[in-house]
C-alpha cells in the first residue's frame, strides 16, 4: 500500500487537519480544462444530505479520471465536500458580497447545519467503489448586528465559504453553540475521515 494518498481539494484547511492526524498526501487538483465549480451545481428540491455526498462523489470520480490521465503513481483518492443548509435551504458560496451578507443576516441568531461528506477510492486500477461517511452538525450563532455583517464582508473572510463563514476565523466569536464535530464544520471531519482510512491500512 502507498504511504500516501491524494487529496483532490484546494482546501488550505483540509491540508491542516490531514496534517494533524499524521496523514500524508499529495495534492491532485483540477487542470485549467476542467470546469471544477459545476460540480457544485444545486439539484432543484435535493436535499442537503443527499446534496453534498452527490457532490463528494462527483469529486472523487473526477479525480480518479485526473489521476488516470495523468499517469501518477497509484495511492488512494481522498475528497470532501462541505455545505451549509438552513432548514432544507442550502447556503453554498456566496457569488458577492451581497449575497454573502444576506446569508450571514439568515444565519444570525439561529441553528442551521453543517454537512460535511468524505469519500476515499483505493487506486484508479480498481474498480470505482468509493467509500463514504457522512457528518452532520448544529451551530448556533448568536444575533449579529449589520456593522458586525458589513465588517466581516469587508474583511474578504465570507469568500469561498458555504454559508459565507468560516469558523476557524473570528466569526468563532460568533458560535454560541455547537453539537457535532468541529473538524467537520472547517471542511473535513476527522473522525469519519480516519475510519475510512483506517479501512485502508492506515493506523491512527
Amino acid at each position: 500500500m502507498a504511504d500516501f494518498l491524494y487529496l483532490a481539494s484546494q482546501s488550505p484547511r483540509r491540508r491542516q487537519l490531514l496534517t494533524q492526524i499524521g496523514v500524508r498526501f499529495e495534492p491532485l487538483l483540477p487542470d485549467a480544462s476542467e470546469d471544477a465549480e459545476a460540480l457544485e451545481a444545486l439539484v432543484e428540491g435535493e436535499a442537503p444530505a443527499d446534496y453534498v455526498q452527490r457532490v463528494t462523489l462527483a469529486k472523487l470520480a473526477a479525480a480518479r479520471a485526473r489521476l488516470l490521465a495523468r499517469g501518477l503513481l497509484a495511492a488512494p483518492i481522498l475528497c470532501a465536500d462541505t455545505t451549509v443548509a438552513l432548514g432544507e435551504r442550502i447556503l453554498g458560496k456566496p457569488v458577492d458580497d451581497e449575497d454573502a451578507a444576506l446569508m450571514l443576516q439568515a444565519l444570525s441568531g439561529r441553528t442551521h447545519r453543517v454537512y460535511s461528506a468524505v469519500a476515499v477510492v483505493e487506486g484508479p486500477h480498481a474498480a470505482f467503489e468509493a467509500q463514504l461517511r457522512l457528518q452532520v452538525s448544529s451551530v448556533t450563532l448568536r444575533a449579529l448586528s449589520s456593522d458586525e455583517i458589513v465588517r466581516y464582508v469587508a474583511s474578504g473572510e465570507s469568500q469561498g465559504k458555504a454559508g459565507a463563514y468560516a469558523i476557524q476565523s473570528q466569526a468563532a466569536a460568533w458560535v454560541e453553540h455547537i453539537d457535532g464535530s468541529h473538524s467537520g464544520i472547517m471542511g473535513l471531519p476527522l473522525f469519519e475521515t480516519a475510519e475510512l482510512l483506517r479501512g485502508l491500512g492506515w493506523r491512527f
